[in-house]
């Protein structure tokens, strides 16, 4: 059973090996309660999960390491087992989901690792690391269904308490629920009065889905760009710690994610990946009961793959009401571009394309579609665009 002498230990063992990661205030991520940012995207790897993969293999004996580690990761969890297998010496295979991000991938290969990539998920390439460790005895390193591997990420709580002594919630990040596990434990036996929140993206809410089967169960499939949650099933271990410890999970959307992911980069110049800012997500977008609450969002990582990066802040924009399309139905007669273009460069937007379209069957014979994207400054201010085109007899569709 995990004790919070074994997270104190832990404390001490990483105390000189990881970083101890800023606490940010972030008041323009809600207007409404006290937010502050723990920057784990950050941490050394780009992810807290270097803390429980390093605190594992502190404990291995010369005989083990001879026949080194074994560990399946999305990815975050890959670079820490890399990380620390260089740190003491020992060999280290990692398999990955092929559906990995490449820099993830990349990034695990240059800390000194054996790649393996397997066709899947998270749970396919977990089968495939447990055959590999039958066949050879190296010590599996699970991303989460390990008490000592909890007790490393629960040093996140240890640090979290000590820089926000009166925080009211903590809001944190679940995909297996080792990071969730830890902090749990740590936050609800040192401080039991401050609420412990998990956040899961809807199309991979395994932990949710079997708290509220009051079962540990399997997902038949997961899907979303949060990739480091992106797990089917929690463990036991894991399942019955949240159970225990946590006040409430709650879901954020592909979208949801997106639009918190283009906040932290535009008012606070972080990077976080999908699974980093599900957290900030449910604060950002009201999802939990904060009001006048001191609140902390865990950033739990920032390896976003460059190559997604692009179309994440674009469906950002669009969540946001930055980035819209119209669609104006007009008489092609000479003038109308110019009077619509108008109008929006009268109400502050930005015009960035436009592109025309015959009339379709139903319509006039000199009947179009324009259709025009623009930049915005959020929802209110693409409505009153559409009240100033309506009140000058623009028909708008949809």
């Amino acid at each position: 059973m995990l004790t919070l002498d074994r997270v104190y230990l832990a404390g001490r063992v990483l105390k000189d090996v990881v970083k101890k990661t800023d606490l940010i205030y972030a008041p323009a991520i809600a207007p409404d309660c006290e937010v502050y940012l723990k920057t784990e995207n950050l941490q050394r790897t780009g992810s807290f999960k270097v803390r429980g993969s390093y605190f594992k293999m502190s404990a291995m004996t010369d005989k083990e390491k001879e026949k080194g580690v074994v560990a399946c990761s999305a990815g975050n969890h890959a670079q820490g087992v890399a990380l620390a297998a260089k740190s003491f010496g020992i060999k280290a295979t990692i398999f990955l989901p092929a559906t990995a991000p490449l820099s993830k991938i990349e990034s695990t290969r240059q800390y000194g690792a054996q790649i393996e990539l397997v066709d899947g998920v998270y749970d396919d390439a977990y089968l495939a690391a447990l055959k590999f460790r039958d066949n050879t005895d190296a010590l599996f390193v699970h991303p989460f269904d390990d008490e000592d591997v909890i007790a490393g990420q629960a040093t996140v709580a240890l640090e979290l308490i000590e820089q926000l002594p009166d925080m009211d919630a903590v809001i944190v990040p679940i995909g297996g629920g080792g990071l969730m596990s830890g902090i749990a434990y740590t936050i609800k036996t040192i401080k039991p009065s401050c609420k412990v929140y998990g956040v899961q993206a809807v199309g991979a809410a395994s932990m949710m889905y079997s708290i509220n089967e009051n079962t540990c169960k399997s997902l038949s499939c997961v899907r979303t760009f949060a990739d480091g949650t992106a797990v089917k099933k929690p463990s036991e271990l894991t399942y019955d710690m949240c159970k225990k410890y946590v006040d409430e999970i709650i879901t954020v959307s592909e979208d949801e994610i997106a639009a918190s992911i283009l906040s932290l980069i535009e008012t606070h110049k972080l990077v976080a990946e999908g699974a980093g800012a599900l957290s900030v997500a449910a604060v950002k977008f009201g999802k939990l009961s904060l009001k006048g609450k001191k609140v902390c969002a865990i950033i739990s990582g920032g390896n976003i793959d460059v190559n997604i990066l692009s179309r994440v802040i674009n469906r950002g924009l669009l969540t946001s009401g930055r980035l819209t399309n119209l669609t104006i139905e007009l008489v092609d007669k000479p003038g109308q571009l110019k009077n619509v273009s108008a109008i929006i460069a009268d109400m502050g937007a930005n015009v960035i394309s436009v592109h025309y379209t015959p009339g379709g069957a139903n319509m006039d014979i000199n009947g179009c579609f324009l259709n025009i994207s623009m930049e915005t400054r959020n929802h209110e201010h693409l409505a009153e665009i559409r009240a100033a085109l309506t009140s000058e007899g623009f028909k708008l569709c949809g």
